[in-house]
């Protein structure tokens, strides 16, 4: 019997000059192959799909003084970038763990950092949530330092599957770990009016929280189904429209902002967001050694009021022998080369 050959799969090219849709952009995804590529997108300030670029590098490495052969621990791995300039810093001793829960993303991020030579003797790879970090301690003792980014990972964004851009249509999920929980999609379908109009206030203090809540639940009942990005989008779009209180040449934007609120609201909430970041910061003290130091990431007030009050309530218990006063930001140049940065708010704490 003749051998049948299986017919060579070409690569689907795109049309134009530049690549729109994420399956599109695989050179940006390949930052080893084209890394001209990547470079150039970097350089007009943009972040190339399937990349992170970490944030406030400088200003973490300043503060965690990362010495050789300590033991330390990034609780959200995402990209790996920290992760990569912590090992940097101990130079081919010592140990960093990095946790994450989400399973697609910590995958390739294990791979990327093998391939860079960190194997199984200086990194360990934890497929935890965060606020886990207790079990990682009992396995493996306390930490001289910690991280803690907070913020979600451009690959998370970027990637229309997952559900958390409002910019591309696909489902409405937004879940960090899409085989746990449910989606933002079934959490819709189920949610009073007045459970998602305090849900938007709560996780967002979104001013047109009463309008969306009622809008979403009247679609509803119709049996139109808000299961997309772009339903969601396009329901926010008509919404601002409607609005006679809202100037035109103020509506785009308008329509923007009340997006980026609505998704950071479902996303906080399909991912119990709040109630992790107090349990992590909760068990946080317990898991550094004497002297251990912590920083942590935040971008939004919720978060950061959460990790002020938490710094402040532990070194009055004796807990912590130093917290930050004041906020650290990105720098301005930062800021202007990664617009992502913008709403970065950095804290740190040392163990006493």
């Amino acid at each position: 019997m003749e051998e049948q050959t299986q017919p060579h799969a070409r690569r689907v090219r795109y049309n134009g000059t530049h690549p729109k849709s994420f399956g599109e952009k695989y050179k940006e995804q390949d930052p080893v192959k084209y890394a001209d590529e990547v470079e150039k997108i970097i350089g007009k300030g943009n972040t190339p799909a399937g990349m992170h670029i970490p944030i406030c590098m400088q200003e973490i490495m300043n503060f965690l003084k990362i010495q050789e052969g300590e033991k330390g621990l990034d609780a959200t791995l995402g990209y790996g970038g920290h992760t990569t300039k912590m090992l940097e810093c101990l130079n081919g001793t010592g140990h960093v763990y990095g946790l994450d829960i989400d399973p697609i993303e910590i995958v390739k991020t294990k791979e990327r950092l093998e391939a860079q030579g960190c194997g199984s003797d200086v990194f360990t790879a934890v497929h935890i949530n965060f606020a886990d970090i207790d079990k990682v301690a009992q396995e493996h003792g306390t930490f001289d330092f910690v991280l803690a980014d907070l913020g979600v990972s451009s690959m998370q964004i970027d990637n229309p599957e997952r559900g958390f851009t409002f910019k591309r249509d696909g489902a409405l999920d937004l879940r960090l770990n899409p085989e746990q929980g449910i989606s933002a999609a079934e959490r819709l379908r189920t949610i009073t009016e007045k459970e998602l109009e305090g849900m938007l206030i709560d996780n967002a203090d979104e001013p047109y929280a009463r309008a969306i809540a009622r809008l979403v639940v009247k679609s509803h009942r119709r049996g139109n189904f808000i299961d997309t990005t772009g339903k969601l989008r396009g329901l926010i779009q008509d919404m601002v429209a409607a609005d006679n209180e809202t100037p035109v040449h103020k509506k785009k934007d308008t329509v923007k902002k009340t997006c980026q609120r609505t998704f950071q609201a479902l996303r906080i909430d399909v991912n119990n967001e709040y109630e992790v970041l107090y349990t992590f910061l909760e068990k946080l003290p317990e898991v550094l050694s004497s002297g251990g130091r912590v920083a942590i990431l935040t971008f939004h007030s919720g978060e950061d009021r959460m990790v002020k009050k938490a710094f402040k309530m532990a070194k009055s218990a004796g807990l912590y022998s130093e917290i930050a006063e004041d906020v650290i930001r990105p720098s301005r140049a930062e800021c202007e080369a990664n617009p992502r940065a913008t709403s970065t708010k950095m804290r740190w704490a040392i163990k006493a």
